[in-house]
């Protein structure tokens, strides 16, 4: 299928798991993962109606944000340095993937010089896994008090990869404990923190994690195939 069909295969996948929980399909977005893929395809894509992509590598991003013509919204979604973070000042929507704080201050320091606030979530390492970034939820709270007094941050919520599992159903449970990790720090009523977004879910199980609250899933294979050359 093209770029075309498989996007509009996934919008109506998304529409049916809203239906299932009961949520409206306008607050759930979907971040087309175009790492790997070529300008060209993210054209394509943009041409059939979809305007948010997301990149993980960032000189990746910073060639391929100059070639795309399409009036576009980038988001960071991959592990990020804290010597890299300039190349993304004020050019991504927002940045899914803050582990620590010493990252958070970077981004502070590197959008102060542009006088504006940069948008992040807080990935969260729910499964333990060593070969994954992200905070272990003991000590997001900690994490979350320090970010929120950097003036040139904004909290908008939480964002995590959770082991990979054949059946999509087995990942529910982390979906569900991010969801619940939100309320918490909702609960807390700290300023300048929201907990407006949940990025949770891929090509494989985005499903359950929009009927667990998910409100961006981030899709690659499913729109543009496996990925072009290997990372």
């Amino acid at each position: 299928m093209s770029i075309k069909d498989n996007l509009a295969h996934i919008r109506s996948q998304i529409a049916a798991a809203c239906a299932r929980s009961g949520r409206d399909p306008a607050a759930v977005r979907l971040v087309a993962v175009s790492k790997t893929h070529p300008a060209t395809l993210v054209e394509e894509a943009a041409a059939a109606g979809q305007r948010l992509f997301g990149e993980s590598y960032v000189q990746e991003f910073v060639a391929k944000a100059e070639a795309v013509q399409a009036p576009v919204e980038w988001h960071f979604i991959g592990a990020l340095q804290s010597n890299k973070i300039k190349y993304l000042r004020g050019r991504v929507g927002l940045i899914h993937s803050v582990d620590r704080l010493s990252l958070a201050e970077e981004i502070d320091r590197q959008w102060a010089k542009i006088e504006r606030t940069a948008d992040v979530l807080l990935q969260v390492n729910l499964g333990g896994e060593e070969s994954k970034s992200g905070i272990d939820e003991t000590g997001l709270h900690e994490l979350v008090h320090q970010v929120a007094r950097l003036p040139h941050v904004r909290i908008r919520g939480l964002m995590t990869l959770p082991p990979y599992f054949d059946e999509a159903e087995a990942v529910r449970p982390f979906f569900r404990r991010l969801g619940e990790l939100a309320g918490e720090i909702r609960a807390l009523g700290l300023p300048g923190v929201e907990m407006a977004e949940l990025s949770m879910g891929m090509s494989h199980d985005f499903a359950v994690a929009i009927e667990e609250g998910a409100t961006l899933v981030r899709v690659g294979t499913a729109i543009f195939g496996e990925r072009a050359y290997p990372q």
